[in-house]
């Protein structure tokens, strides 16, 4: 199973530089292989990971002292604990959407007037503290459970 780890780390690995040198030469990527190599690397990582996932799925279930050891889960705990993640979730998802125009509209404010940069950040403050709110709620969620 670490062999699939280090497949995968090298392909992210290879990845990572691609991007590296795709950034820092354009001139030099218009060569023939390169492209292909790409592709092959990104394909050599999706089938480490499906390899990955089948087999520590396998190694997961075949761990009955694991399972003995814990207390038991029920439907409904598992359940709750899914509901308690669902608020930080959504709450994230929407802070990201809001900030994302708020944030541009800021720069192309922020290059005219630059004087009203505090007021930028307040507005940016005002999105983020969307994810607060989310987080706070999954925090109280997870007290009653």
């Amino acid at each position: 199973m670490y062999w699939l780890i280090a497949v995968m780390t090298l392909g992210i690995a290879g990845l990572i530089i691609t991007g590296v040198i795709m950034e820092m030469q354009p001139a030099k990527v218009s060569r023939p292989w390169f492209k292909p190599t790409i592709g092959i690397n990104l394909l050599v990582f999706v089938v480490a990971q499906a390899a990955l996932i089948f087999m520590g799925a396998n190694e997961v279930m075949a761990a009955t002292e694991v399972a003995e050891m814990g207390g038991e889960i029920s439907i409904g705990l598992g359940l709750g604990i899914i509901g308690v993640g669902i608020p930080t979730a959504l709450s994230t998802i929407g802070a990201g959407i809001a900030v994302g125009p708020i944030g541009a509209a800021s720069l192309a404010v922020l290059a005219e007037k630059p004087e009203i940069f505090g007021r930028t950040l307040i507005y940016l403050g005002l999105a983020e503290g969307i994810a607060i709110y989310g987080l706070v709620m999954s925090i109280l969620l997870l007290d009653k459970i």
